[in-house]
């Protein structure tokens, strides 16, 4: 059997770490961002019953990060009685999306169909964009399982982006861009984001311009919004696991230098 090495110890220390924090359930004070509570804010002013698109723009790799900030947002939305339309930009979000919003819905007793409806994946994103300004019943004559687009209350009163109060954008790279370019400028469409935190400056100079109306980021925004709403959830537990794997780091960079400098003394010494 191989000898365990300092790396070894270090990993075994970084579980025993994060597992002792996750159990004695400590709680962060998060302050909130004024992206965060715009985003809130906005879902909060809408009327009970209005209609909002979630564009699930993700693939499978960034789940880990993107589930907490879609759940968020998404309890939000069905505890106000807003009523939701799924789609996806990629094809790797589209069943990651119908099941978020499917387990969602349960959670507060939402019914498919006059509530929330999925209509899935369409190829060729920016074409798919451009034509649900026009006509969503054309992009998609028929929902995720195959069932024909009239058929649905909550869908005979869409017709395309004037019939809803704004697109939310779950997303872990640039394909936000493309609703704030082609849904944004030509049709006026409202565009929120709920983005991976790498992502997040890339969407600065949009906030600042207006062109996006507000956006949450990676696990902090997460647990902003789930305070926000008073809901635990993944984002306030990952960032508890992240916190305390960022001081177990910072704790071994200080013991390194120290040792460092005490055996660069002692050998000085000698």
């Amino acid at each position: 059997m191989r000898r365990l090495q300092a790396r070894h110890y270090t990993f075994l220390g970084l579980a025993v770490v994060i597992t002792v924090t996750m159990l004695l359930n400590i709680r962060l004070d998060t302050r909130v961002s004024p992206y965060t509570r715009a985003l809130h804010d906005y879902i909060e002013s809408l009327p009970p019953g209005s209609v909002l698109m979630v564009s699930f723009d993700h693939e499978a790799s960034s789940l880990p990060e993107i589930r907490p900030i879609a759940r968020s947002v998404l309890r939000h939305a069905f505890r106000k009685g807003h009523r939701l339309i799924g789609v996806s930009l990629l094809a790797e979000g589209t069943l990651i999306g119908y099941r978020l919003m499917q387990e969602t819905a349960a959670e507060y007793g939402r019914q498919y169909g006059s509530d929330y409806v999925y209509l899935g994946f369409r190829p060729q994103y920016i074409a798919a964009i451009l034509a649900m300004g026009e006509s969503i019943r054309d992009t998609y004559p028929r929902d995720y399982l195959g069932r024909p687009y009239d058929q649905f209350e909550l869908l005979r009163s869409v017709e395309n982006y004037d019939d809803v109060a704004a697109v939310l954008s779950i997303a872990d790279g640039s394909l936000t861009t493309h609703w704030m370019e082609y849904g944004q400028a030509r049709y006026g469409v409202v565009v929120l984001g709920a983005v991976t935190a790498a992502m997040a400056t890339t969407y600065d100079p949009y906030l600042a311009s207006a062109q996006m109306h507000a956006m949450m980021a990676g696990l902090r925004g997460a647990a902003e919004y789930e305070k926000l709403i008073g809901i635990g959830g993944g984002g306030a537990r990952g960032m508890l696991a992240q916190s305390s794997a960022h001081l177990y780091v910072i704790l071994l960079i200080v013991l390194g230098n120290v040792a460092y400098f005490v055996r660069r003394r002692e050998g000085r010494r000698d």
